[in-house]
């Protein structure tokens, strides 16, 4: 990409700008996102609710509806299949143009935050699945609606040849999501879009969705994009992690790294308020002070800087940090590093 990327990048997003445009005013809810993912790995995005990790995906994919609307930057994804690069800029496509219809869900799927919403009440989950079966790949209705049994078995939903024609009003919430994962892997995606897929569920069903996309991973040989704000999955799921506040990518860094050396004051915060196991109910809570500022007036300087226990005063309020590559490749937005990268 440009002579910059190495070979095994998927996708790179380079200052990824979405604004909403209201009448109270100008939301950015992504100001400038940077980050890359590699060909079968798992990148987890991780940051408070209202941080635009939603906003990211939606845009990767260009779903974005009115009033908000990509404004700026790059969304490099790389379709190619025999080792010679195909590089496409999402961004540049026009929406609901041909090529951005045949990347979506062939190329690149999406697992929606609640299956309830986002799959039809009136179509059958067969249906629902074989749609994108027959546009995707030419399949026959009566091949589609096969390959959709056998991927409904292989997500481990029991009677697949009956469960074909229920609709979804007549499934479990964790059936629901798995169906949502069948139609999302039904044509053989190279990027998996994962958001929020445990929301809702109690925990044994939980662990049983995750054990299912580290499956379907290994299966498929996809990446995939894990959003959530449960920093257990993250870890038990994910090799890189990005931690975005207020639209902003703040760190990225492989997940061990970013577990036992969290280099942003945020991200160290983030680590601080999960309650740890074996302390009881006698533990003290360590939440993070204040509270997101109210996206219609961003403060001036590090977004961060209000809540910031290692801010630097006149400084931090002041100057908006950059994004910093350390020497450990990771990479971090905060002025107390870029004196260490230079």
């Amino acid at each position: 990409m440009n002579g910059s990327v190495v070979e095994n990048i998927l996708l790179e997003v380079r200052n990824l700008q979405t604004h909403f445009f209201l009448q109270e005013g100008t939301v950015h809810a992504v100001a400038g996102v940077d980050f890359v993912l590699h060909r079968g790995s798992t990148l987890g995005i991780v940051g408070e609710s209202g941080c635009g990790k939603s906003v990211t995906a939606f845009s990767i994919l260009k779903l974005v509806t009115k009033p908000g609307r990509i404004v700026g930057g790059s969304i490099l994804f790389d379709r190619s299949n025999n080792g010679k690069p195909d590089i496409i800029d999402l961004a540049a496509l026009a929406d609901n143009s041909p090529q951005l219809r045949d990347i979506r869900g062939k190329d690149i799927a999406m697992i929606f935050q609640e299956p309830m919403n986002s799959l039809s009440p009136v179509h059958t989950i067969g249906d629902q699945i074989t749609e994108g079966i027959m546009l995707h790949l030419g399949l026959s209705k009566a091949d589609a609606l096969k390959r959709a049994i056998a991927l409904l078995r292989e997500v481990g939903i029991p009677k697949p040849e009956e469960r074909v024609h229920a609709y979804t009003f007549q499934l479990s919430g964790g059936m629901r999501q798995r169906t949502m994962i069948a139609t999302a892997l039904a044509c053989s995606p190279k990027l998996l879009i994962a958001d929020e897929p445990t929301t809702a569920l109690d925990v044994t069903m939980q662990a049983q969705i995750l054990d299912l996309l580290r499956q379907m991973r290994a299966q498929f040989g996809m990446a995939l994009m894990l959003i959530t704000h449960d920093l257990g999955v993250v870890a038990e799921m994910c090799d890189e992690v990005v931690v975005m506040y207020l639209g902003e990518v703040v760190e990225q860094a492989p997940v061990d790294q970013l577990f036992h050396d969290p280099k942003h004051p945020y991200t160290q915060a983030l680590l601080k308020s999960v309650p740890r196991l074996g302390y009881g109910r006698g533990q003290r809570l360590n939440p993070i002070r204040g509270s997101i500022p109210d996206p219609f007036s961003r403060p001036t300087g590090c977004p961060f800087h209000d809540r910031c226990e290692k801010r630097i005063p006149g400084r931090c309020d002041v100057v908006h940090p950059k994004l910093t590559r350390l020497p450990d490749g990771r990479t971090v937005r905060c002025l107390l590093y870029e004196d260490e990268a230079s």
